[in-house]
């Protein structure tokens, strides 16, 4: 992902909230927490990269060997993660758009996240209602090349 590249401007000064704007506030819950902790930007990214390995490591969810099942809430567990994935895409474009723009890498941003929106949508991965923050974007997106 690009967010590594901002790391210096996504701060818990700058971003104390995991946000997507103004409307849209993230707070952090896993397995060992009862109730969603507000947290700043670069925290949750970090908790959701530690997450997100944690669930690729698991053979449980992940499996290796060939011919093993992968677990009957897959698709439940998949979504989770592009769900939480997409809220960091959601943070860049929203907050740090004009530092990827200084940063020349607008052009990478956007073809990773058309990527990744078109593997969603192929997959139903993500209800429609938690890709609003960027629905303008996606849409521009997705119409380029279809005329």
């Amino acid at each position: 992902m690009l967010y590594g590249t901002i790391t210096e401007f996504c701060t818990p000064q700058d971003c104390p909230v995991m946000s997507a704007g103004p409307k849209y506030e993230y707070h952090w819950k896993n397995e060992s927490q009862k109730k969603p902790a507000r947290v700043s930007a670069p925290v949750y990214v970090d908790n959701l990269m530690t997450w997100v390995q944690t669930q690729l490591d698991d053979e449980a969810i992940f499996p290796r060997k060939i011919g093993v099942q992968f677990p009957d809430n897959f698709q439940t567990i998949a979504s989770d993660i592009f769900r939480r994935l997409f809220r960091v895409y959601a943070h860049i474009y929203t907050t740090h758009f004009s530092a990827i723009v200084s940063l020349g890498e607008e052009a990478h941003l956007n073809t990773s996240f058309k990527h990744f929106i078109l593997f969603v949508k192929e997959f139903n991965l993500i209800d429609q209602k938690e890709l609003a923050p960027l629905a303008d974007l996606i849409e521009s997106l997705l119409a380029q090349g279809k005329s």
